[in-house]
């Protein structure tokens, strides 16, 4: 059996996984097509989202079910409690599939937490060809090559991202197949995450019966649902901000250049609520969503808000200002990490589109405002976008990003021929618009690697 694998559209990126199995479940009666179900496993909550893709139709999609449960076993994006997290799992995806009317076999997951690191890489082959034209064989033996580096035993590399091919010192070159040259080199950027971390994610998966179809960076995924392919030409930063950690990424010409994840985030918030107002976490989370400001000045109704008592105590009254001056700090704390980032990335002064925020963490009132203040840019909110019908409303918020990014990400980065094969049910070939490719073979690993959702790859090189 051989590797296959896939190039991102979008980012230009390379991912590595072990099957090319379906994406997931069971063709809905009265739409017949291939569905795809999003996980996002969070810090704060666990959201599914299940979108079918019709035959008839290939470029449609509509949102079939969507489901939510609070988020119990994990810190800054790190599985800590395997039980609890089986339990919100199994809550949300019993939502999404009582919603869908669909049974769910399979899931895209995503994956953030601070352990994410990234660094760029080089590769460099020569062209053996008699008539010395690029092929993808030797694309593929110069992104295996770009993949030699001295990495820790506890970390395994989850995306590589081409920045750019050489072809004999001519530098540039986004597709190099079919050029001739007798040496091709690349220059990638590399994500990396801790291999316990990402395993303990897939049991979670698994003891709910599920199979992971990939698992993909969350900001990666996230720019799928918030991003436009003219912002991601001229320059743009992303900031997602979570429930636990801060996801960024910074595109330019169309392709991921720079990416972090930071371990503070909207649950900091709650936090600094609950600590400074001596409430419950629940009643934080509460004031916070209902009340809360992140520029004091932009207050010019200072109300009075009314706080339960403890244990049959009188309630108590605060203003909203007093609640904007425990907010304000920390979600300036966020907003100066981030940053801080992106000037590290050195294209701070590239980015003409700006830094676009998403995630329930940027949904806290003047936000925007201070975001601009910081980074001294045009800053918006990003909604998710990329459905045509279903259940749209419902998934128009910075909330579901991540989840509807998984979706699309898998939508646009799996071949539709290979996942027509994957049904319980059979499907009938007037059903099937255009020729049913060869399904790529699964590679059989040994040891250790069996298993493991880091091992697939996917069809190399889609024209971009």
């Amino acid at each position: 059996m051989q590797r296959t694998g896939y190039q991102d559209p979008n980012t230009g990126g390379y991912s590595t996984s072990l099957s090319s199995a379906p994406m997931i479940g069971v063709p809905n009666a009265h739409s017949p097509g291939r569905i795809i179900v999003g996980l996002d496993v969070g810090t704060t909550k666990v959201c599914a989202i299940v979108a079918a893709i019709s035959l008839r139709e290939p470029h449609t999609m509509t949102i079939l079910g969507v489901g939510h449960a609070p988020a119990d076993g994990l810190s800054r994006g790190v599985v800590t409690n395997i039980e609890k997290t089986v339990r919100s799992i199994e809550k949300a995806i019993g939502e999404a599939e009582a919603q869908s009317g669909v049974k769910i076999r399979e899931v895209v997951v995503g994956i953030a937490g601070d352990h994410i690191q990234s660094f760029q890489s080089r590769g460099v082959v020569t062209i053996s060809n008699a008539d010395r034209t690029i092929t993808q064989e030797d694309v593929d033996r110069l992104i295996e090559d770009t993949k030699k580096v001295h990495l820790p035993m506890d970390r395994k590399i989850l995306h590589v991202i081409p920045q750019e091919f050489i072809v004999d010192g001519q530098d540039g070159i986004l597709e190099p197949i079919g050029m001739s040259g007798v040496r091709l080199e690349a220059s990638v950027h590399i994500i990396n995450g801790l291999v316990t971390a990402v395993q303990n994610i897939y049991n979670c998966v698994e003891r709910v019966g599920l199979r992971v179809r990939d698992i993909v960076l969350e900001p990666l995924a996230s720019s799928y649902a918030v991003l436009d392919d003219e912002e991601k030409e001229v320059g743009v930063a992303l900031v997602d901000i979570g429930g636990g950690t801060t996801d960024i990424a910074v595109f330019e010409e169309r392709t991921i250049r720079h990416t972090a994840v930071i371990g503070i985030a909207g649950q900091k918030v709650t936090d600094d609520i609950r600590k400074g107002l001596g409430i419950l976490g629940d009643q934080a989370e509460r004031l916070k969503r209902e009340y809360g400001c992140a520029v004091v000045s932009h207050i010019l109704r200072d109300e009075v808000i009314q706080l339960p008592g403890l244990a049959g105590r009188k309630p108590r009254e605060i203003q909203k200002s007093v609640l904007a001056r425990v907010i304000q700090p920390r979600i300036e704390e966020i907003l100066e990490f981030a940053y801080a980032e992106i000037k590290r990335s050195g294209y701070a002064r590239h980015l003409s589109a700006g830094v676009v925020l998403t995630g329930g963490g940027s949904m806290t009132n003047g936000t925007r405002e201070l975001a601009e203040e910081i980074f001294q840019m045009p800053v918006k909110i990003g909604m998710p976008m990329g459905f045509g019908a279903g259940l749209v409303k419902e998934v128009e918020s910075p909330v579901f990003s991540t989840a509807v990014g998984l979706v699309l990400y898998a939508f646009k980065h799996h071949e539709r021929s290979s996942l027509l094969n994957y049904v319980e049910e059979p499907i009938m070939e007037e059903e099937i618009a255009g020729p049913v490719m060869e399904e790529p073979a699964v590679i059989e690993l040994e040891g250790e690697e069996k298993g493991s959702v880091f091992s697939r790859m996917k069809e190399w090189f889609e024209q971009l």
